[in-house]
């Protein structure tokens, strides 16, 4: 999975779409940040959570904080991360790349509105070193993510 299955991924779905492999880690908002050139927010974090018996994607600017009385009333329940021992089997990205393209299994995405303060945003790849850039309205729509408010 990985590189290769987001690459798989943008060939169908996406073929103008590229992944930027990076000798730096782009493991963490920071680091990625200072690989690509921008800044913290423009990052588009995906965490893997767990919403009663599924998981869920949930795509945030990277400097965004999880509002949880807002995510409660979003998603019934408090926010629960997935634990890193079970990320790479569900999504099938490791952590660092952990990304809504390419996944081993179908899970909703949603997108956080934090994302819209930015044109474009820099997600995950499927590795700890890979990104792509991409338009944050095309984020949604090339994942088919529904649009949530759920940060501060």
């Amino acid at each position: 999975m990985s590189i290769t299955s987001v690459r798989a991924f943008f060939a169908e779905h996406a073929s103008d779409l590229e992944v930027l492999e990076n000798n730096a880690s782009t493991a963490t908002v920071r680091e990625a940040a200072d690989a690509l050139g921008v800044t913290d927010g423009q990052i588009a974090k995906t965490l893997s959570l767990r919403v009663g018996d599924r998981v869920v994607l949930l795509v945030t600017r990277g400097d965004a904080r999880l509002d949880n009385r807002k995510y409660k009333d979003q998603f019934g329940t408090k926010a629960k991360m997935l634990p890193a021992s079970e990320v790479l089997e569900i999504t099938g990205h490791p952590v660092g790349g952990v990304c809504p393209f390419g996944l081993a299994q179908p899970l909703e995405v949603y997108c956080d509105v934090s994302l819209r303060a930015f044109e474009e945003v820099f997600p995950a790849a499927g590795a700890p070193n890979a990104a792509v850039r991409i338009g944050t309205e095309r984020l949604a729509e090339v994942t088919r993510a529904k649009w949530v408010d759920v940060t501060q």
